[in-house]
């Protein structure tokens, strides 16, 4: 199989995306150490989707930004060349559904843990402030993009409720743009680049980041006899 990706990095600093599975990532401290990463990551992405794995990979970066952001934290503003294509209605149809399942399931995860509010991790600080430790704090981190990724394209929403309830109001606003599938990309907040497929891989993409940590983390803190692999990171 080949994988199509994107690299982002700041010096040594990467992130790895792959194109054709949107969501999957790798971090590293090089780019050589993200595409090591990347088969193993599309392995468990593909076993997330009930799907089966290829036996062999072949890796081919499409793109690359250099960034001046700080990608060691998994902060990012690229945009792929393939986001700015406009959607077809079964496209869109596929990646809301995958960013639904991401909600639910991260939602699940976070509901699994006996103590929200305990974690094993040290108090940790980046440029950006506090790094979340607990299964609330990461919970809370994720579901708050909501309103912020989709008034990023023109879509009024909130962050009331679960992360899977205000995700789901905030696609049907979305859908309530006249020609939403077809929207050009626009220039938001901090001068990134914006598309309605950004939108809907920066969902999948930023529930994986934390729903990683928070499995981890839960691990860590309280074993793996009481925090379930729902996203397939140990199978």
């Amino acid at each position: 199989m080949k994988i199509h990706c994107v690299w982002e990095h700041n010096g040594n600093d990467s992130i790895l995306y792959a194109v054709d599975f949107v969501g999957a990532f790798t971090r590293g401290a090089s780019k050589e150490e993200t595409m090591l990463k990347m088969p193993e990551e599309i392995r468990q992405f593909l076993l997330w989707r009930n799907q089966m794995p290829p036996d062999e990979y072949d890796i081919e970066i499409v793109q690359e930004k250099e960034s001046a952001l700080q990608i060691r934290d998994a902060d990012s503003d690229v945009l792929f060349a393939a986001e700015e294509k406009p959607l077809t209605a079964e496209e869109y149809r596929y990646l809301k559904l995958l960013a639904l399942k991401s909600a639910e399931d991260f939602h699940t995860l976070y509901s699994s843990f006996p103590d929200k509010n305990t974690s094993a991790l040290p108090y940790r600080k980046t440029f950006y402030g506090s790094v979340p430790r607990t299964a609330e704090e990461m919970y809370q981190h994720t579901k708050d993009v909501n309103a912020y990724y989709f008034s990023e394209v023109g879509a009024k929403a909130d962050n009331e409720g679960t992360i899977v309830s205000c995700r789901a109001r905030g696609f049907e606003a979305l859908e309530s743009i006249t020609g939403y599938l077809s929207l050009e990309t626009v220039t938001g907040s901090y001068d990134e680049q914006w598309s309605v497929r950004k939108v809907l891989r920066r969902f999948i993409w930023h529930d994986r980041i934390h729903a990683k940590a928070m499995y981890r983390m839960g691990i860590r803190t309280f074993g793996a006899d009481v925090i379930p692999d729902i996203f397939g990171f140990s199978r």
